[in-house]
């Protein structure tokens, strides 16, 4: 039962899609959470009872701590109260639909160090918010001055009456069929005075009791910390072992360019060898302008098919599959195999153009333009990438988060559902903050 050092009996395991799991998962998770009287700020308010410093945390709760449906972690507080009370508190778990799960008690981490924890386990994927709720613990508060003072014949039958009060509350909040008898059974055995004072005492601590006042404490000044944001995702945005796949390499000796047909031959030798994900390179349609050859030169042959992270031509976009790798219906059927054999699909999105990319001529602000007129192109010196032209984000942000999320959903509609994003720090923190919440709102599987 909750008292000056609390014990939770969930294993503790390293941070990391499991098989489906609860709402929220605990080793004897106690009732829903019930309304909260009092709050503290998570990161520095102070309460009736102080909950102070919770954690996880990422920048002051403005941005959620993450984990994956299955994941066990540990949330963790500074509680304390005045004086010499016991106190005791539990971490919450509230789901995306803003139902709190049933609470989770904490552990005393280190005695006298005031830090409490416990060990929760992620749901379904989806924005979560946890909390943690202090509160005094005033069966504990008496169990520590009970047996010290029942055997010293101290005040004896006026420590048992407080003891079969506070059992009397205790038992109210106990749900029918859930323990309540135990409950009155010591409240009965405390005011029995035909026992002896230390067989009354016994009687109030057994296991059964502990048990029961375990699921149903009886808590004083309960006091919650404000709600901070958890992200789950599911398993595969934490770990999976990809494999880098160019279909137009399985070609045939009659045809070497490969296509999506010839490529999902290749899928049961890739899920053989163990793998979660066929990651695909650019699957669009590559410019001609400066398309390099062998070696990075500039002198492409007639039959060099050029790099294809230099995407776009007068054939499409970021939104078109490249026609010697087939059409889009060809690709479905490719995803489609995949899913059979227990593969994913990613796509590598690089937000880049050739100079033959539409973007070039219907947005030629999403572009560095140089003093002469031209447009920039990649540079790494003494590096050049003539055949690709970055992105520009200062003239017109809104319009490339449009762009980027119709090309996004383009490809979550054709089965995609993890994309392997090329130079994401080229691009500003605020662009992925809006595209990555505007996917996760509908889409949180991506």
């Amino acid at each position: 039962m909750p008292a000056m050092h609390h014990q939770s009996s969930t294993p503790p395991t390293p941070r990391t899609e499991a098989p489906p799991v609860p709402r929220t998962t605990a080793a004897d998770p106690g009732p829903p959470a019930p309304e909260r009287p009092s709050t503290a700020d998570a990161t520095g308010g102070v309460g009736r009872i102080p909950v102070l410093d919770v954690r996880p945390f990422v920048q002051r709760g403005r941005r959620p701590a993450k984990a994956v449906t299955g994941e066990t972690f540990e949330i963790s507080a500074t509680v304390f109260r005045e004086g010499h009370d016991a106190v005791a508190a539990n971490a919450v778990l509230t789901d995306p639909d803003g139902r709190p799960g049933p609470w989770t008690p904490m552990r005393e981490l280190a005695p006298g160090t005031d830090r409490w924890g416990a060990d929760v386990t992620a749901g379904e994927p989806g924005r979560w918010t946890y909390h943690v709720e202090a509160w005094g613990d005033p069966i504990g508060t008496w169990r520590h001055h009970a047996e010290i003072k029942i055997p010293a014949g101290m005040d004896t039958e006026l420590v048992l009456e407080e003891g079969a009060r506070l059992y009397e509350r205790a038992a109210a909040a106990v749900p029918k069929g859930k323990g309540r008898r135990v409950i009155l059974a010591a409240v009965e055995a405390l005011r029995d005075e035909s026992r002896p004072a230390a067989w009354r005492l016994a009687a109030s601590l057994t296991p059964e009791v502990d048990a029961v006042l375990g699921r149903y404490p009886l808590r004083d000044l309960v006091t919650a910390s404000d709600p901070l944001p958890l992200l789950v995702e599911r398993e595969r945005a934490l770990y999976g072992s990809w494999y880098e796949f160019f279909p137009r390499s399985e070609g045939t000796a009659e045809r070497p360019h490969g296509t999506f047909e010839t490529a999902a031959g290749r899928l049961p030798g890739i899920a053989a060898m163990g793998f979660d994900v066929v990651y695909l390179p650019p699957i669009h349609p590559i410019g001609t302008t400066f398309r390099k050859g062998p070696d990075n030169t500039l002198s492409a042959g007639v039959d060099d098919v050029g790099v294809p992270w230099a995407i776009g031509s007068p054939e499409g976009g970021h939104d078109a599959v490249h026609p010697d790798l087939g059409t889009i219906e060809d690709f479905d059927r490719f995803v489609a195999r995949a899913g059979e054999l227990g593969l994913e699909v990613a796509l590598d999105f690089a937000l880049q153009c050739s100079p033959d990319h539409p973007w070039v001529d219907k947005h030629p602000e999403w572009f560095h333009h140089r003093p002469d007129g031209t447009i920039a192109y990649a540079e790494n010196p003494p590096k050049k990438y003539q055949d690709i032209y970055p992105i520009a984000f200062d003239a017109d942000m809104d319009g490339l988060i449009a762009e980027t999320l119709r090309v996004l959903r383009h490809w979550m509609d054709h089965g995609v559902r993890i994309f392997r994003v090329d130079n994401p720090h080229t691009k500003p923190v605020v662009f992925w903050q809006r595209v990555i919440a505007d996917v996760g709102r509908t889409d949180p599987d991506v």
